[in-house]
């Protein structure tokens, strides 16, 4: 089994915690199962939705039904269920993308007016109070 696909056992958990089913009201979904591997393959590639290969199907197809799924709260129900049956070996970080701000890690922060040096060109003139402290 592939380690990027969803296990039939993890399909079992997820499938009634989407919409469509044909005890729901309304137009059944399409395919959930495919529908969410779709969604997950974008998740995990981080590409672009127009990015997503032709096999997947129209990809403002799989974006409009992850916006749906989003604003009516179905990935919340399918992370409340599946909390503590996540992989941690499978979860990688690449470090080469990850910005913090330099007061993040330490750095000394000098506001702007009180740093080293004028706050403004001097251009050779002093005004009349660094005139009196140069003396």
């Amino acid at each position: 089994m592939s380690r990027r696909r969803l296990t039939n056992r993890q399909w079992e958990r997820i499938e009634p915690l989407l919409p469509g089913k044909a005890s729901d009201p309304g137009r059944t979904g399409y395919d959930n199962r495919k529908a969410l591997e779709d969604i997950l393959w974008v998740v995990r590639t981080g590409a672009p939705w127009r990015d997503l290969p032709a096999e997947f199907g129209k990809w403002n197809t799989v974006y409009q039904r992850f916006r749906r799924w989003s604003s009516s709260g179905v990935f919340d129900r399918i992370f409340e269920t599946t909390q503590g049956e996540i992989d941690t070996r499978s979860i990688q970080v690449d470090g080469s993308y990850i910005k913090t701000h330099q007061h993040a890690v330490g750095a000394r922060h000098v506001h702007p007016t009180q740093g080293k040096g004028p706050t403004r060109p001097t251009h050779g003139t002093l005004s009349a109070s660094e005139r009196v402290e140069a003396g």
